[in-house]
């Protein structure tokens, strides 16, 4: 190597020893570590996920949570199977109308 290439401070910055140890260990811990960057951004976004789950599930249980204490009473108990199960007293006729555009179309 020539002397004046020896004087540019790019060369002392990459001769330095310390430095190489120091790109080494950053890309050690960025790419080939066990927990490197990108197995951490993997599982950060699988901690999102199960915690929008978790809160959607919460609010589902406080909906059922409602539903049980409305079915408490015997009213609610017999509109309840009356929608659901089209349960009918006797000497009643239940007539069930479907109009076109209300459901949806099986493909």
């Amino acid at each position: 190597m020539t002397n004046s290439q020896k004087d540019k401070p790019w060369f002392s910055f990459l001769s330095n020893k310390y430095v190489w140890v120091l790109l080494f260990f950053s890309g050690w811990m960025l790419f080939l570590d066990n927990y490197s960057y990108f197995d951490h951004r993997f599982l950060d976004n699988q901690i999102e996920e199960l915690e929008d789950n978790k809160a959607y599930y919460q609010q589902e249980i406080k909906k059922d949570k409602e539903n049980i204490k409305l079915l408490k009473n015997p009213y609610q108990i017999e509109k309840y199977a009356r929608e659901k199960y089209y349960m009918k007293k006797e000497n009643e006729d239940i007539y069930i109308v479907d109009f076109e555009g209300d459901t949806l179309e099986k493909k």
